[in-house]
């Protein structure tokens, strides 16, 4: 098995894993069978309890682990579906080596860091690549070198490759400043993070340079004698318009195959014909629609972050690019609109074509979120609620449309009068006992979709495939499932403790409310609904882990098309 490990310098960000998911699709481009992981150095045993403000958006994998949000871009560069072997922290690996001591597979030995999680650490990495199939697994180091809790896994890089010489290639992934007074780029700070990388016992094969501008021969020159490498092993990856440009940024400088020949790999085929003309048509892309994003977790100081929801970000602009715009998204901190009057909300959204409200967790600026449900409602503006997003769609329908003063969920207010969200039975338990990690409906679940409705012509018109020059069909949505009735049975990923109450169900169907998608057994409400509006859908799922650069999903193409209708 062979293994590419790519390491990060100078400072966090920089786009590790864009890297990590554009070798992975260069290499497949290859016909080379690629799976990819991230490993975080955190003790944290997965991502579902970090703060999205702090850490980034959590990704849930089809089999129900909250992992890093490199793992969305590895599953939308590579159109793979990655599974909870594709993602480890040193959490993960210290509670393996603590629950073997507890047993006693150790034989009675004093247990070390150093003698004993490396060996982890690189079954671990075997792992991934074994139940993948894979010829190459890519590795991902979370953080910078020279942090102190990352230096076990850069000690198992070592050893990983005096164990399998000529199978182990590391990659570093550095930053080369612009100080505006100076004006030129400086290969100083990338210098000292390979020298850094020594100190371990580690010499890079090869460099990619990040930078806003393209790294020029003497800066190349410079990094190269440095470093003890060759020009050709130092590689640019500047600022570019869209981040599915990489790719063909480092394969015109031949990364592909300078991997390909150090790792003495076998190329059985050239193929990124859809992936360019996808990119092609991003480039001429010019037409814009505006999409409000009703969030909470994009304000950190003076500064509005993306990274809290990469996936619904990324999503939007697949289905927009499938049908030749692209999405300007508006960022609306929820927690600022709960102050305000109809009017003023009015005009807040006056100059938008489209509503989204995203995942989310307590109490803190529901009111807003609700708001935003309302004004799209009333004034026929398209809709797509996410999870939290759905659920509340479903109270502010239930306050006033329904009658049900107060309604409220029990995640905000546990007396509700109304309680039209509440918690799933089970989930009631693990809070009382503070099981918190990964106790969530996690992963993907079954859900029926009624006949007739707009769910359904979603799916059924965009699930199977539609002729575009770059689109290439989910094979998850292929083929699709017959439930009782002819009833199309999809396969969503979810991460929520809250559900719709079903004692309220009946009154909001005489109203009007269509609850588009359930469980098997009809217990779970998985998506809503309203009659008589351009798109007013919510899911209790996250369709968004699922869309893909080349597969946009079906709800956010339908969503999409009926932006521009309504535009």
């Amino acid at each position: 098995m062979k293994f590419i490990i790519v390491s990060g310098g100078v400072l966090s960000g920089l786009g590790k894993g864009v890297t990590a998911a554009s070798i992975g699709l260069l290499l497949k481009s290859h016909g080379i069978e690629v799976t990819a992981m991230k490993c975080d150095m955190y003790l944290n045993i997965d991502a579902g309890t970090m703060n999205p403000i702090e850490h980034g958006e959590v990704f849930v994998t089809h089999d129900g682990l909250e992992t890093d949000q490199d793992l969305g871009h590895y599953e939308r560069f590579m159109g793979t579906t990655l599974t909870r072997d594709n993602y480890l922290t040193n959490g993960q690996i210290y509670k393996i080596v603590l629950d073997k001591e507890r047993a006693l597979e150790y034989g009675g030995k004093c247990v070390e860091p150093y003698h004993h999680i490396p060996p982890e650490i690189i079954e671990r990495w075997h792992k991934a690549g074994i139940s993948h199939k894979s010829d190459v697994v890519i590795v991902e180091l979370g953080g910078t070198v020279g942090e102190y809790e990352g230096l076990l896994f850069f000690e198992s890089v070592r050893r990983l490759r005096l164990r399998n010489p000529g199978n182990v290639i590391l990659i570093h992934v550095g930053y080369l400043p612009v100080p505006p007074s100076i004006g030129e780029l400086k290969s100083k700070p990338l210098q000292q993070s390979v020298m850094l990388l020594n100190s371990l016992g580690l010499q890079p094969d090869i460099i990619i340079g990040r930078a806003e501008k393209e790294i020029d021969l003497k800066r190349k020159e410079k990094i190269a004698l440095a470093s003890g490498l060759s020009i050709g092993d130092i590689v640019s990856n500047p600022d570019v318009g869209s981040i599915y440009e990489v790719p063909l940024v480092l394969k015109e400088q031949k990364l592909d195959e300078n991997i390909i020949k150090k790792l003495s790999l076998k190329s059985r085929k050239k193929d990124l014909t859809l992936w360019k003309k996808m990119v092609d048509r991003i480039k001429k892309t010019n037409k814009k629609v505006k999409i409000a994003m009703v969030g909470k977790y994009q304000k950190t100081g003076d500064y509005t972050l993306e990274d809290s929801y990469v996936c619904v970000v990324e999503a939007l602009k697949h289905s927009g690019w499938f049908h030749g715009v692209s999405p300007e998204l508006i960022w609306i901190d929820s927690e600022s609109l709960e102050s305000l009057n109809d009017e003023e909300i009015k005009e807040k959204f006056t100059s938008v074509n489209a509503i989204v409200v995203p995942q989310g967790w307590g109490s803190r600026g529901v009111e807003g979120k609700i708001k935003a449900a309302k004004y799209a409602r009333e004034n026929s503006v398209p809709y797509l609620g996410l999870c939290f997003g759905m659920q509340m769609a479903s109270i502010e329908f239930g306050r006033n449309v329904v009658g049900l003063k107060n309604a409220n969920t029990t995640e905000v207010n546990p007396k509700a009068p109304y309680p039209v969200i509440h918690i799933m039975p089970n989930q009631a338990e693990y809070l009382s006992k503070k099981q918190y990690g990964a106790t969530i409906r996690l992963g993907a679940w079954p859900c029926v979709i009624k006949k007739r409705t707009l769910l359904e012509d979603s799916y059924k018109k965009y699930g199977g495939g539609k002729s575009n020059p770059w689109f290439q069909p989910n094979p998850l949505f292929l083929n699709p499932q017959l439930a009782t009735g002819n009833s199309q049975l999809i396969f969503e990923r979810h991460r929520h403790r809250y559900e719709f109450n079903n004692l309220y169900k009946q009154q909001f169907e005489k109203n009007g409310f269509i609850f588009s998608g359930t469980s098997p057994d009809g217990k779970l409400v998985e998506a809503i609904e309203l009659k008589n509006h351009p798109f007013f859908i919510g899911t209790q799922f996250h369709p968004e882990y699922l869309s893909r650069t080349l597969s946009p999903h079906p709800i956010f193409l339908s969503f999409i098309e009926a932006v521009m209708k309504s535009k």
